[in-house]
């Protein structure tokens, strides 16, 4: 501190007395570790005292110091099955603070020499570390966007897109750098601008947390596949404006053409996504050679797989039945428990405030609804929900399971919902060995359509009631089903939905 006149110094003025404080701070908190981060990344990033150098090397020493302390907070939030929402929140909350705090720190050094402020050359050298991390930062804050569905902000695309198109038009987007000490890979500004892409236009807002994860590490595995050009290819799927705040775009028509245009394409990536999925199917093992930071089943991965192949086709799937718009009101309960009640002719759910909603429906079609949630109540909604579905005025509840998710600030939810069945009635099933044949006890299921001599139906299951290997009994109008499980059921919080084949004999006298 100065003793006469001027403003004090910095405690970060001095980078070996910058480097004890960043040494210092506790790793056995990493929540409190990354919070003392921020505030050193945002006073470092404020004071005017610094030269840009020292600015830039304080904020990568900081950087530096809370990549562990994020890493475990990120697996934490990824690995933990039953959170409480307060735990959750603050782990999300720590998360992307961090990477909003770095991606500001990193902008604010990138603009000198994009605005060449005097002394930008004193940057030169660090020129592209400070541009991938500025990028990596600004990607990192969308993705955790994503893990909570929340509504992206359109600033942010403009950051990291207008940071690509310096780094592009200076002719250093495609300069390999190693982004962290100790790390033994390379990137380049044009690869982490590609990561960030490709994971926007692969639908995070139907994948769970893990999805999303998992989707990102495949990206960042396959990120030398992926194209980036100012003239549209042959195989170019989405577009986008690096001069415009927003995020990519399907190319269902040709843009307008101006220089800031690119056109994005999957590459080679979706060659590798088969024989990927090809390996995974033969030896039920995910290949060691890919890094994808944790432990996942295969079923779980072949699912990943075949949703970035449809999102990155150059012709993707149709709707298979038109939507439309409509205004109308109906009434949700959820859950297997909720479901259930709702089809209890007492009506008990109706008396359940808990388990009822009311929300809008705003479009709909043969497979299901578009619905608007005006205040999201609890943390129950999340990609896979089952919901029961009961139309205003109506009497009869449809099964919907949630398989597009966003919300707001305002905690206002936009759902998408795909029907499973329009009629629904309980039953009681038994489960079937082959050992030991019927079990005594039954089972409340949900049977989600008739059932008779030919064909097949579905059902719903309490979680991991049956087994593999195992099948199912019903006794229904003097008559015993056999229904038998047909390909990979799927698996919700508390539900598994089945497809079943129907074999059928009398009752015995």
């Amino acid at each position: 501190m100065k003793l006469f006149g001027g403003k004090p110094d910095h405690p970060m003025a001095d980078l070996k007395e910058a480097r004890k404080i960043v040494d210092a701070i506790p790793g056995g908190d990493p929540l409190k570790a990354l919070e003392d981060l921020d505030h050193w990344l945002d006073s470092v990033r404020g004071w005017q005292g610094f030269t840009h150098e020292h600015r830039a090397q304080l904020t990568l020493m900081i950087d530096d110091g809370a990549q562990g302390h994020l890493r475990k907070v990120q697996r934490d939030y990824l690995s933990s099955p039953r959170l409480s929402k307060f735990q959750e929140n603050r782990l999300w909350a720590a998360i992307r603070e961090s990477y909003r705090h770095a991606a500001l720190a990193f902008a604010t050094c990138v603009d000198v020499f994009v605005t060449a402020q005097k002394g930008w050359e004193e940057l030169k050298p660090i020129q592209g570390l400070l541009t991938v991390r500025a990028m990596r930062a600004g990607a990192g804050q969308m993705k955790w966007q994503y893990v909570r569905y929340g509504l992206q902000d359109n600033a942010l695309w403009g950051m990291v897109a207008k940071i690509y198109a310096f780094a592009d038009y200076r002719k250093y987007a495609t300069a390999k750098v190693t982004p962290y000490p100790g790390m033994p890979e390379e990137t380049t500004a044009e690869q982490e601008f590609l990561k960030a892409v490709m994971l926007a236009v692969a639908s995070p807002d139907s994948l769970l947390p893990a999805e999303i994860e998992l989707a990102d590490r495949l990206i960042a595995h396959w990120v030398g596949a992926f194209k980036v050009d100012a003239k549209q290819p042959p195989d170019a799927v989405y577009w986008i404006d690096l001069a415009a705040n927003q995020p990519p775009v399907r190319l269902a028509r040709s843009p307008d053409a101006v220089p800031t245009l690119r056109f994005l394409a999957a590459g080679d990536a979706l060659n590798r996504i088969r024989q990927l999925a090809q390996t995974v199917k033969q030896s039920n093992a995910i290949p060691s050679t890919i890094n994808l930071g944790g432990t996942y089943e295969p079923p779980l991965v072949l699912e990943v797989l075949d949703h970035l192949g449809l999102c990155w086709s150059a012709h993707p799937p149709e709707r298979k039945a038109p939507r439309h718009r409509v205004k109308s009101r109906v009434t949700i309960t959820y859950g297997f428990d909720g479901v259930l009640s709702a089809l209890d002719p007492g009506g008990e759910a109706l008396f359940d405030p808990d388990r009822i909603e009311s929300w809008i429906v705003e479009n709909v079609s043969s497979g299901g609804f578009g619905a608007l949630v005006p205040q999201l109540r609890g943390d129950w909604l999340r990609i896979g929900s089952l919901l029961g579905l009961q139309p205003e005025g109506g009497s009869n509840w449809l099964i919907g399971v949630v398989r597009r998710f966003q919300r707001d600030a305002t905690q206002t939810g936009a759902v998408g919902i795909q029907t499973v069945g329009r009629t629904a009635q309980p039953v009681q099933v038994r489960v079937v060995t082959a050992q030991i044949g019927p079990s005594r006890d039954t089972e409340t299921a949900i049977l989600l359509g008739p059932v008779d001599s030919t064909g097949e139906t579905q059902l719903l299951l309490r979680s991991s009631v049956l087994l593999s290997g195992q099948n199912l009994q019903l006794e229904q109008g003097g008559r015993t089903y056999l229904l038998l499980p047909t390909g990979q059921m799927e698996r919700g919080d508390d539900y598994d939905l089945l497809r079943c084949r129907i074999m059928v004999r009398e009752v015995e006298e």
